[in-house]
């Protein structure tokens, strides 16, 4: 089928940005694709996104399978997100138009096609549609627009109305995170202080933000080195050295030039997740920066460089702001934590360990790296790995042995003349392992944003119970200080009231030291007394709006 003449075309500069990093022969499919989308209606919203009910209809002129559609949405929508933007929906096309020269549709499809000689696919009826179309636009110049970067859901956080959102402006799975934490649990959050005693409230940003990999370990195991290693280049303040270097927490991004931001003003941007550290003071924002540079990788994933863990005499020098809480607000955040180790520093000192413990709740997010491998032999490589998992048994208490990943990551060679042509094997097999690991995260975005909101909607819920227990066990005039000092010294007790009286489970209970601290600075008696409608709202949300969401934008052609 052959495309009818347009008057005029003008890319904005977001797609011709995108358009660049393809070959010539590939620039002019990719507009035709974007033509596809403008034409067609697929995205009537405006928003720059093709859900499952654009894709039924749309799809359908190709006159592919069901089965293969199926498939079709499946790779294009890898992230899981319930819709495709313009690079899956270019994605899809490809995938349409190989279907249609007879190839088998798989994930590795198009890694092995001639992209070069592609050629658009035919949909029927599409000449029809877009005759309709073109007689129904008021203008006779039609610009085919990227999609926006901010999406329209940022703008339901701003909104001081009441007012419930719309169902059809969700056009995605974490549109419908967002109306629910907007319509049911931020309420509930703000009622009962939620935001004071575990996390603050969530912004868009939180939501939309790229996945986060943080890195953890004592000065000198290479975790900037590793940082380097992935990206094949060093980033803007990046310092590598024996001693510790890295004196700052730093996020490495993607941004449109190289350049170091400064925590105070990263915390303020609405665009960027870190709002929530204002709350660690101007000792902590003026150690944090932000480092951005143009990366492919950096489109898809942000890493945290963190300070070295400090031991031995180093520890006696105490830190201007709270390291352990700041990295505990991090682990809540990352979608991966790295722990790294290498064979001459396997001792976990007394700030490791608490900034181990700092990361509760989060083990399944926790993989072990003991770098610098080819330092030692074969032989001593085998002492110092049963080592290090002694070392962990000890701090992390869980049954279950942690995933370790053994190599040297960096760009220098391995040496053979200790690891041997064994240890060499195994090091290559072990950092394709851990690259497969960190190439999945940005597919597991979607789940695990899901599961993130899932924990916390579950938490703020056992918190709204004890806050409005406490208030209960308040007299109402006379020894309320008395009352308030009792409840304090036996909160373990009250914890265990609440739960068995309500069978909460014990899991989804928070530290009760943690509690007893920051509630020793509240009037029990000006808390907020138990409102079961609100309560209800967040359990209703649990079970039955989420599974309703993800029932909604899973694959439409199952």
């Amino acid at each position: 089928m052959v495309l009818p003449r347009r008057r005029r075309f003008a890319p904005s500069l977001s797609t011709t940005a995108s358009c660049c990093f393809l070959p010539r022969s590939r620039r002019s499919m990719s507009l035709t694709l974007l033509l596809y989308v403008d034409m067609a209606g697929a995205i009537e919203d405006g928003d720059g996104r093709v859900t499952g009910k654009d894709a039924l209809k749309f799809f359908a002129m190709s006159q592919l399978s069901r089965p293969d559609l199926k498939q079709v949405w499946a790779i294009a929508d890898s992230k899981r997100q319930g819709y495709l933007g313009f690079s899956e929906f270019m994605t899809a096309m490809q995938l349409v138009s190989l279907a249609q020269a007879g190839h088998e549709i798989s994930q590795g499809t198009l890694a092995h096609a001639d992209l070069e000689r592609l050629e658009p696919p035919t949909m029927e009826g599409l000449d029809k549609k877009l005759k309709k179309n073109s007689a129904s636009k008021s203008h006779s110049d039609i610009i085919a627009c990227h999609p926006s970067e901010t999406p329209v859901s940022a703008n339901w956080f701003n909104s001081k109305s009441g007012k419930k959102i719309p169902l059809r402006s969700v056009t995605s799975i974490i549109d419908g995170l967002k109306k629910s934490y907007i319509e049911k649990l931020r309420p509930l959050e703000k009622t009962y202080q939620f935001h004071d005693f575990v996390s603050p409230l969530l912004t868009s940003s939180d939501f939309d933000a790229k996945p986060m990999v943080m890195l953890l370990g004592q000065y000198s195991t290479g975790k900037t080195t590793f940082i380097k290693h992935l990206l094949k280049t060093s980033y803007p303040g990046a310092h590598i050295g024996p001693e510790p270097t890295t004196d700052r927490f730093v996020v490495v991004t993607s941004g449109p030039d190289e350049r170091c931001i400064p925590g105070n003003t990263i915390a303020v941007q609405a665009d960027m997740p870190y709002s929530g550290l204002s709350s660690f003071g101007t000792a902590f924002l003026s150690k944090f920066e932000c480092s951005q540079m143009p990366h492919p990788l950096l489109e898809h994933i942000t890493f945290v460089d963190t300070p070295g863990v400090l031991s031995g005499e180093k520890q006696r020098t105490q830190r201007s702001y709270d390291f352990t809480g700041v990295t505990s607000w991090f682990a809540a955040k990352c979608d991966l934590i790295l722990l790294l180790f290498d064979p001459h520093k396997l001792d976990i000192s007394d700030e490791f360990k608490r900034v181990i413990g700092s990361l509760r709740g989060h083990d399944d997010k926790i993989r072990i790296v003991l770098n610098k491998a080819d330092q030692v032999d074969a032989q001593q490589l085998m002492r110092v790995y049963g080592a290090l998992l002694w070392s962990l048994g000890k701090v992390l208490n869980t049954p279950e042995v942690m995933r370790v990943y053994i190599g040297s990551f960096n760009d220098k060679p391995i040496k053979e003349t200790a690891a041997g042509p064994l240890g060499t094997e195994l090091f290559e097999k072990e950092q394709d392992d851990l690259l497969s690991d960190l190439n999945d995260i940005p597919k597991k975005a979607c789940d695990r944003r899901i599961n993130e909101f899932v924990k916390r909607a579950r938490s703020a819920k056992v918190h709204a119970h004890i806050i409005s227990h406490l208030k209960k066990e308040m007299p109402a005039i006379m020894g309320k200080a008395k009352a308030q000092q009792r409840l304090l010294e036996n909160l373990d007790e009250e914890f265990a009231k609440v739960q068995k009286e309500l069978h909460l489970p014990a899991g989804d209970f928070p530290s009760v030291e943690e509690y007893r601290d920051i509630l020793s600075s509240y009037n029990f008696d000006r808390f907020e007394k138990m409102r079961p409608k609100m309560v209800q709202g967040v359990d209703d949300m649990l079970a039955y709006d989420i599974p309703e969401l993800l029932k909604s934008f899973r694959n439409p052609y199952q």
